[in-house]
């Protein structure tokens, strides 16, 4: 099993999607382990976005992903990082494919609505910082339907 970070960005939040989203990653079969909303602080999406920090549209992100509040959540399966992305589809959603979050919600690569960790090294990242109390282990029955063997 792998534990991938999930974000509902402020313009999900706004459009009122976060049932919506959060449907899609539980039909697919995958385990919320992690759920929270929050307004992040400049620190925690400094830190979160670190990788950007010299990139022209830095502040507009910052700017952006403070604007108000976040769901943060963490979701569990077999290949729970590949799912997700595939779920999420490409940045862009002007590029993403229908049946994706983007390519049914999404018209430009700034309000993109959600973000999911690209790799498990960035998962980790992720989730300690914005789980840094952890995440929930529990029995999830459903997983004997999802799952041969």
């Amino acid at each position: 099993m792998e534990t991938t970070y999930i974000m509902i960005k402020p313009d999900g939040v706004q459009r009122g999607l976060v049932g919506e989203i959060i449907g899609r990653f539980e039909q697919k079969g995958l385990k919320l382990v992690g759920l929270k909303s929050m307004v992040p602080s400049e620190e925690i999406a400094a830190k979160h976005y670190e990788v950007h920090k010299e990139r022209p549209f830095f502040p507009g992100l910052m700017k952006f992903i403070t604007s108000g509040p976040v769901v943060c959540m963490a979701w569990s399966g077999v290949e729970a990082i590949k799912v997700a992305r595939t779920l999420i589809g490409p940045t862009n959603g002007r590029d993403a494919a229908p049946g994706t979050i983007r390519g049914d919600f999404g018209m430009d690569i700034g309000y993109n609505m959600i973000h999911g960790s690209d790799a498990a090294e960035t998962a980790e990242f992720e989730l300690g910082l914005w789980f840094p109390e952890g995440t929930m282990n529990w029995n999830y029955e459903t997983q004997n339907w999802v799952y041969e063997g």
